[in-house]
């Protein structure tokens, strides 16, 4: 494991990121995007596995988030304007980065929760830089809902600065989260079934924390973005994209969402999309009892989805819709 930095697209703050290398030549990229009030730190026994089967894993801690915060004021916040579109610059940072050091091989994107959010709004800005799209966790709330929230966000921030913890915006969106559940122990315990996890998140300092008002305003403009048609027909229709989820998951509204996003995929014309809800399992399905399960599934969709993303490129080629580029005869690159 390789930590480093570099310089967010807000131009101020010093995004943390890491990365996991495999033994030998590594088969791919897979770039990490977490959730909301949350860190990369999380996923490492997931970015050991991804490094297990070949894979570079990379991730990088959101602005506001993590280790990319140097001071209280930072925390919880994107940026003051604009901090949906920096974080997901950020994303593509990270990219160029990788995919500098790593130029030919495929390159591979996992979001969960708000990080699927900010990986379809980077699959709709950058269609051409993901060979395939993994969304954990992701949503399609309805657009009156969202627009209210939104609504909420923006005159929050107008009248007291993004900077604002507001207990309305909380309750709006996650004060519902736990309704579905029996007796529950904490407050986060819709984040998994297994008890430890909520118990860790809430004594780790860098986690669940209140998101402010400007990263709430954020996140609300970001899910109308995702959900815009004439945003969705702009990814590339050939790209291969796994949607997971609970079955008891309620930012996916129990499956409900994450089907309403499934057919929203389709209806823009993705030739590749696959769904699949796991019984009894909440929102953080790398966190849950059947999570080695999961991982299993995602490395055997990878490994399938590359063949989808391999035949593809040969067909275009074949077609001319891409130019392979040959080695020069030796006098032709002696005449330059």
């Amino acid at each position: 494991m390789t930590e480093f930095t570099f310089t967010s697209s807000n131009g101020k703050s010093t995004i943390y990121a890491r990365k996991f290398l495999p033994e030998g030549t590594p088969r791919g990229i897979v770039q990490i995007a977490h959730g909301i009030a949350e860190h990369i730190g999380r996923y490492e026994e997931f970015m050991k596995f991804l490094a297990g089967k070949g894979f570079v894993a990379a991730a990088n801690d959101h602005i506001g988030h993590g280790q990319s915060v140097a001071s209280d004021e930072e925390l919880g916040l994107f940026d003051e304007k604009d901090g949906w579109d920096k974080a997901v610059e950020d994303m593509d940072k990270l990219h160029d980065i990788m995919r500098e050091e790593f130029p030919d091989i495929p390159y591979i994107f996992f979001g969960h929760s708000m990080g699927s959010y900010l990986l379809r709004t980077y699959l709709i800005r950058h269609p051409e830089k993901a060979d395939l799209a993994i969304l954990s966790g992701t949503g399609g709330q309805l657009s009156p809902v969202v627009a209210a929230g939104l609504g909420v966000a923006e005159t929050t921030v107008r009248v007291y600065g993004a900077r604002k913890i507001s207990k309305l915006l909380l309750t709006l969106s996650f004060g519902s989260y736990n309704n579905g559940y029996d007796e529950p122990r904490t407050e986060f315990d819709w984040l998994s079934s297994v008890p430890e996890v909520p118990d860790a998140y809430i004594a780790d300092p860098k986690c669940g924390f209140p998101p402010t008002a400007g990263l709430f305003r954020d996140l609300f403009y970001g899910i109308m973005y995702d959900s815009d048609k004439d945003n969705l027909v702009k990814m590339n229709k050939d790209m291969p994209v796994l949607m997971i989820s609970g079955w008891k998951d309620p930012v996916g509204e129990n499956g409900k969402g994450v089907k309403r996003v499934f057919r929203m995929f389709c209806e823009a014309g993705m030739k590749h999309v696959h769904l699949k809800l796991y019984p009894n399992c909440r929102h953080e399905l790398l966190n849950e009892t059947n999570k080695h399960e999961v991982m299993d599934d995602i490395a055997a969709w990878i490994d399938k989805s590359l063949l989808v993303v391999e035949k593809t490129k040969k067909k275009a080629a074949e077609s001319g819709l891409i130019e392979e580029i040959a080695e020069p005869a030796p006098e032709a690159a002696e005449n330059g």
